[in-house]
């Protein structure tokens, strides 16, 4: 009885401790990909960007609204995982194409390596999404 007791809590600890970590995450995401964007897109500087990678204004500007619906569906419980899917795949493929960009055009340096950074945060996020969505919870 007091292992069984035992055991129910230190699941109850994994599963706070893996909300958190997923919550973390995805709020990181949410902040660097949907709210930033949003506020500042439209600067001189983000402008200046799209046009120093070669990409036309139109890009940056679907860009952004793909990136601000993408982080909404991240954070909204009720979509459907299916959803949640491909807005995970389409962040990845994001940061990945985002850092192969800047190599090609600024060469090895910070720029090509930070969205490597915030794609390791992707995946955290997406590893403990599925921990909490898991039929097997207590990982």
């Amino acid at each position: 009885m007091i292992f069984e007791s035992h055991l129910k809590l230190k699941n109850m600890d994994v599963t706070k401790r893996n909300t958190i970590i997923f919550w973390s995450a995805t709020t990181l995401i949410f902040l660097f990909e949907g709210v930033m964007p949003a506020l500042t897109s439209q600067t001189e500087l983000a402008k200046e960007g799209i046009q120093h990678l070669g990409y036309p204004m139109y890009f940056g500007n679907a860009l952004v609204v793909f990136k601000v619906c993408g982080s909404l569906i991240l954070m909204i419980p009720k979509f459907p995982k299916r959803v949640k899917e491909w807005a995970y795949a389409g962040f990845t493929f994001d940061f990945i194409f985002a850092c192969i960009s800047h190599y090609a055009v600024d060469g090895f340096g910070f720029q090509t390596i930070f969205p490597l950074i915030i794609l390791v945060i992707l995946m955290v996020s997406y590893i403990y999404y599925h921990k909490l969505n898991s039929p097997l919870k207590a990982w």
